[in-house]
Formats: C-alpha cells, sequence, structure tokens
C-alpha cells in the first residue's frame, strides 16, 4: 500500500496566502521526514479553494527540497494549458528527479478560467481527448507533429525526451517509460477514456467506497474491451483521494475539521465562476466536511489504518492521496503527517 499526502494549499479564512504557500511546503518536507510514500498537489485559478495556480512548478521546487519522496500532480489542468508546454514541463521533472515525478491531469471544470487563458468552452466540453492523446505521445515518441482541431503544427524534435534511460540503457528502473501518467475520473465517460489508454484514475475525495469499487469495475472492462491485456489491467495504480485526521479519538478528528473545513469550503467553493454564466449548485459546508469524515481515515490510528485497509479491499486500490490539512493549521498539519507515518503507516501491509 503507498500513502502519500494530498496537498491543496487551501486557504482558510483570515490566512495569507504566502502564509498557505509556507504550510505547503512544509507539509510536503514532512511528509518525506515521516515516511509517507508521495506527495499530491492540487492546481486552482483565482479562487482561495487553492492558491497553487501551476502544479508543476510547485512540484518542481518540492522535488529540489525532498530526496525521496515521489511528487505528483493531482491535477494538471489540460484544458487551460498547451498539452506540449506540460509535457515538456513533465519530461524535465520526471528526467532532473530521476523518476519521482507523476503526471495527474484532469478536465477541470467550466470555470472562467476558461476565458482567462483562451481555451473556451470547448476545451472543457469536449477538447480532452485530443488534448491527452497530444500529451502521451510528447512522453512517448522522439518526434511529434499535430493535425488536430485544436492543435495543428508540423512535426518537431522532443528534447528533452522522457522516454530515454537516464543512465543505463538496459535501464532497470524502467525510466525509459517516462513519468507515469494518471487521469482524474469523475463520470463514465473518463473512466472510459482512461481505460482505453490504460492510464490510471485518480478517484475523488466525495466517492465513498462503493462508488469507486464500480468505477475500478468499469475501468477494467473498459480496457480489456479496447485491448488491454490482463496483466496491464491488473498493474493499473489507481489513486483514491480522501481526507487524514489522526488523533487519540474519533470526536475530536471530528471537531478539528468541522470547525476548519466549512469555512474553507463556503469561502473556496463560492468563489468559482463559471465561464458562460451556467448555474452551479455548492453542496452545504457542513455537511460535506460531515461526510469527508465519515467517508475517511479521521480518528485514532487505528481506525486511520482500518478504514484505509477497508477501502483498498472494496475496491482494489491500494495508492492514497490524503489531504492532511484540513485543520488549516501549520502546527495541527505537521502533527497530523508525522502522526499517519508514524501511527497508521506500521499498521498497513
Amino acid at each position: 500500500m503507498r500513502v502519500g499526502a494530498f496537498i491543496l494549499a487551501a486557504q482558510f479564512p483570515g490566512q495569507g496566502q504566502g502564509e498557505v504557500l509556507h504550510r505547503a511546503v512544509r507539509s510536503a518536507q514532512t511528509a518525506e521526514e515521516a515516511g509517507l510514500d508521495e506527495v499530491w498537489l492540487a492546481e486552482h485559478h483565482f479562487v482561495p479553494y487553492g492558491v497553487c495556480p501551476q502544479a508543476a512548478t510547485l512540484a518542481a521546487l518540492l522535488l529540489g527540497r525532498t530526496r525521496r519522496i515521489g511528487v505528483g500532480t493531482a491535477v494538471s489542468v489540460l484544458p487551460t494549458q498547451h498539452p506540449v508546454a506540460l509535457g515538456e514541463q513533465a519530461a524535465l521533472l520526471h528526467l532532473a528527479s530521476e523518476g519521482r515525478f507523476t503526471l495527474g491531469v484532469g478536465r477541470g471544470g467550466p470555470w472562467v478560467d476558461l476565458e482567462v487563458f483562451g481555451a473556451g468552452l470547448a476545451a472543457y466540453e469536449h477538447g480532452f481527448p485530443e488534448s491527452l492523446d497530444l500529451l502521451l505521445r510528447w512522453l512517448r515518441e522522439p518526434r511529434v507533429g499535430a493535425d488536430g482541431e485544436r492543435y495543428a503544427f508540423r512535426e518537431v524534435a522532443v528534447v528533452p525526451r522522457a522516454a530515454e534511460a537516464l543512465v543505463d540503457p538496459d535501464d532497470p528502473q524502467g525510466l525509459t517509460a517516462g513519468p507515469p501518467v494518471v487521469v482524474a475520473c469523475t463520470s463514465p465517460s473518463s473512466v472510459r477514456l482512461a481505460a482505453a489508454r490504460g492510464l490510471p484514475m485518480l478517484l475523488g475525495m466525495h466517492c465513498g467506497d462503493e462508488e469507486k469499487a464500480e468505477m475500478v469495475a468499469l475501468w477494467r472492462s473498459a480496457a480489456l474491451a479496447a485491448g488491454r491485456t490482463p496483466g496491464e489491467v491488473a498493474a493499473a495504480e489507481h489513486v483514491s483521494a480522501g481526507v487524514v485526521q489522526v488523533a487519540d479519538g474519533r470526536s475530536a478528528a471530528v471537531e478539528t475539521l468541522t470547525k476548519a473545513m466549512p469555512g474553507w469550503f463556503r469561502q473556496g467553493l463560492g468563489a468559482h465562476v463559471t465561464v458562460d454564466g451556467r448555474y452551479r449548485s455548492m453542496r452545504d459546508p457542513l455537511a460535506y466536511t460531515e461526510l469527508l469524515c465519515a467517508l475517511h481515515p479521521v480518528g485514532p490510528p487505528e481506525l486511520c489504518a482500518d478504514r484505509l485497509a477497508a477501502t483498498s479491499e472494496r475496491t482494489g486500490i491500494r495508492r492514497f492521496a490524503l489531504m492532511v490539512e484540513g485543520s488549516g493549521d501549520l502546527a495541527a498539519t505537521e502533527e497530523n503527517v508525522r502522526r499517519l507515518g508514524a501511527e497508521v503507516l506500521p499498521q498497513l501491509v
């Protein structure tokens, strides 16, 4: 089982943005010290829900400040950036970090970001497959050209090539394959899209075990139908996003999150603006926090370990990205990460 910290760089009410980013960096460094396997970085624009606008940039900083831990994006939003530019960043990070980088990508939402970056609503509504396929070609081929609806350009050399061995031509670490790519999936169509390309899924923290198990089953059947081998299907490392709060008792952990997270949800989710003025309902902040506490490892170490083991057994997923900053406080977040590493991880097989 691989357990990582999910860092949204969440701006809680009353906090400055520099303070938030300092907590994000310290959380990642503490995760490495605590023995966690990975750190996952979210990406948002123009909202305090998360003040990191470029997950790959923050990943570069963290890869430079750590030595062992894996760093991934959860996710880099494809419709608002050029797939080749993102592919170049991913290749650079993959090679410079000797394989510690994972590229998570997603479709994002119908937000005003699409207007600001000039992508337009079409990039969100039906342009994701073209962008994803161009990105994958860039990460796997020596030369790439495009003749698509959105992207068209002459063939150019891929420099640096992510799919080259770093040192050993035989590449015992598998680095010739380039950085791993995962896809955020929130609907059957996105599950089928990822499955057809053999790409693992990142499943959101709002989903329970039953829904995640159904999405994994759909992915498997779709992948096999697309010609993926049983070995490829069995080897897919899907990622389950969630929330973790370790405390001596269940009530103390829940209280910590219900005091802090509703204000963040109210301020952060409420700040989203749609590009076309469509109505988007917002979850009730307190009810959503209580749902997350019920779904995920929130409580004493034994409960947290049991919850992770149960999710793994029900879904088949053995890779987790757990939001650690739900208290909104730096010291409390660092303690949460340390307890996750020292008291929860040893109980997991």
